[in-house]
């Protein structure tokens, strides 16, 4: 992975970015400081790969068995996802005894 200065990438963040389009993972550094890292789209494997090689994170094994007991929730189209998910959880701050969720997992 490079490494790229505040100051070079606002010079010329056009060339950053085509470097990155490339497959380059770039490191973005203020005063020694990495503060960013700009990485190529892909599969979350492929974004993390640099940290696991460099034994910074370690990533949990995934596998499909345990995803039937995970929570379904039916959405209308016309309903922002987002919008209900935080409003949830507002909600489950402000109750001092969890109580049944509104919406039934499906």
């Amino acid at each position: 992975m490079s490494t790229v200065s505040v100051r070079e990438f606002l010079y010329d963040p056009i060339a950053v970015f085509a470097r990155v389009e490339k497959g380059e993972a770039i490191e973005v550094t203020r005063h020694g400081n990495v503060i960013a890292i700009l990485s190529p789209v892909g599969s979350p494997m492929e974004r993390y790969a640099h940290l696991v090689a460099q034994g910074k994170i370690k990533l949990k094994p995934v596998t499909a068995a345990g995803r039937h007991s995970m929570s379904h929730y039916e959405v209308p189209e016309d309903v922002d996802p987002m919008a209900l998910l935080l409003a949830e959880r507002e909600e489950d701050d402000r109750r001092s005894t969890w109580t049944r969720p509104r919406w039934s997992p499906g």
